[in-house]
């Protein structure tokens, strides 16, 4: 499968689950409550923090079956690669869904303030999320294997299919059951147990058989020493990453009631819609750019490498402009709720801005996976966290969460203003200043140019629909200036012309 055809199957998929994930949410809000779309949002920064237990095995299991499908690995070897990781996992996952098992009761009556909801309906829902946690962290091992071969169109209607029976057919459970958090996490935890049963079904029909009986698998430990060292650097680094990132959603989440979290929960997410549209470049081109790299084809990784950064600084970009430029109108078209709007817009715009900056700084990080050499994204993140995760526990209890907003936006800023020049600077000398204004700048800014003209004219929306209509003229503007700064749009749009001119005149 190509590189571009995985691609495609991403974007079309996570387009999929982005938008049904986000069009459902006035519906969570009005059918069960904002206190109940506020264990929702608990439940999501759950699944980040039960990340720090990986020790990054899952984006070994990637790299290694990148790797393998590359011809620098033997099938035994992999095999047995596989079988030591299979059991880490399990044992982490049921070591990491009983700990949040035991500790549902001290989360629901210490930490969470509740306000409505019955303390006993809490602590279940709670129970129910552990086990949902560990059962969706667990598919990670097979999810790994799946896209390290590449097979991502399997995979991405797979993930459509799991986002409609997560996110919609929800809606059939609560109206046969009620609409409440007992229900609604009941169905995620069939879901979750469907889930990774499929991802189980997919792996196992892309895992080697075994090459001879005189060589068998085993069970060892031993396959994963090689790998310690990228792993454990993948561990802290990412460790790190979701202490930079979660912090402030952790903090909050003890700090505002319930009910007003599940409102910057909203904000958030519908931000967090940037670094979703974005992530399925990174999923396809990780394996690709490792194995390039292990062929020893450096100008092709290049290349890729290159090309991709075009990409989601034509994509994720604009979606930053957009978010940011029209946040007010889009919640009010989105919710209806004016007052929400007006209240979440601040909060939105400023993570909208910081995830527009993090998916395209994503790239320098990329690079070093590529190359199994993570020791500056490292030094990078470990330094960060010392600074700004006092920034953002300060900001958040003093500002809420616009103070949580504006420390995203700086840890973003600086990571991709400064600290990406330097790893640039030692990875690939003389990449950085062309990558810099070729492959980022110059497309963002004739990408908010548009926009910026549309608000000067101080055109306003008084209905839902105008909103709607103001916020995709916005996007669609703002997309139109991001290609006409693109050189790989450009080569490619010409590369057609010149090949359809080609097609005529032999017709002719």
């Amino acid at each position: 499968m190509s590189l571009a055809h995985n691609i495609l199957a991403n974007y079309a998929s996570q387009i999929y689950v982005t938008a049904v994930g986000i069009l459902v949410l006035p519906l969570y809000i009005k059918y069960m409550g904002a206190e109940v779309y506020g264990l929702v949002g608990f439940f999501t920064m759950l699944q980040a923090w039960f990340v720090l237990l990986d020790f990054g095995l899952t984006p070994t299991i990637g790299r290694e079956t990148a790797r393998f499908h590359g011809g620098v690995m033997s099938t035994l070897a992999y095999r047995q690669l596989f079988r030591a990781l299979s059991l880490i996992f399990i044992g982490i996952a049921v070591i990491g869904g009983t700990g949040l098992w035991l500790l549902s009761g001290v989360i629901a009556t210490r930490w969470l303030n509740v306000t409505e909801l019955p303390l006993v309906e809490v602590v279940l829902a709670m129970k129910i999320m552990g086990i949902s946690v560990a059962l969706r962290w667990m598919g990670g091992l097979y999810r790994g294997v799946v896209t390290g071969a590449e097979r991502m169109v399997g995979l991405s209607i797979f993930n459509a299919l799991i986002a409609t029976l997560r996110f919609v057919a929800v809606f059939a459970s609560m109206w046969l059951f009620g609409f409440s958090a007992f229900v609604f996490f009941i169905h995620q935890l069939v879901i979750a147990l469907a889930e990774l049963l499929g991802l189980f079904l997919m792996s196992r029909r892309l895992l080697p058989t075994q090459v001879s009986l005189d060589q068998p698998v085993g069970w060892s430990f031993r396959p994963i020493k090689p790998l310690l060292k990228f792993a454990l650097t993948i561990a802290i680094t990412t460790s790190v990453w979701i202490l930079v990132t979660q912090t402030d959603k952790l903090v909050l989440s003890g700090f505002m009631p319930l009910e007003e979290y599940g409102y910057f929960t909203l904000a958030v997410l519908v931000a967090g819609g940037i670094l979703v549209i974005s992530g399925p470049i990174s999923s396809a081109i990780m394996p690709r750019l490792a194995k390039l790299h292990a062929e020893g084809k450096h100008d092709e990784m290049i290349k890729v490498y290159r090309n991709a950064t075009q990409l989601v600084s034509i994509i994720g970009g604009s979606a930053a402009i957009t978010l940011a430029t029209f946040a007010e109108p889009l919640l009010f078209a989105w919710t209806g709720d004016a007052q929400l709007a007006a209240k979440a817009a601040p909060i939105m715009r400023l993570y909208a801005i910081g995830n527009g900056l993090l998916v395209v700084g994503a790239f320098t990080y990329y690079l070093q996976y590529a190359k199994g050499n993570l020791r500056y994204h490292l030094i990078g993140n470990a330094g960060m966290a010392v600074v700004l995760i006092p920034s953002i526990v300060f900001a958040a209890m003093h500002f809420g969460g616009i103070g949580a907003g504006y420390v995203w936006l700086g840890i973003n800023a600086f990571s991709f203003l400064l600290w990406g020049a330097y790893i640039h600077h030692k990875l690939e000398p003389g990449l950085h200043l062309s990558w810099l204004f070729q492959d980022v700048a110059k497309i963002i800014l004739l990408a908010m140019l548009p926009p910026l003209i549309l608000v000067s004219l101080g055109v306003t929306a008084e209905t839902r629909l105008l909103s709607l209509a103001m916020v995709v003229m916005g996007g669609l503007v703002s997309i139109a200036g991001a290609l006409a700064g693109s050189t790989t749009w450009k080569s490619w749009m010409l590369g057609r012309f010149a090949c359809e001119s080609k097609i005529k005149n032999l017709q002719s």
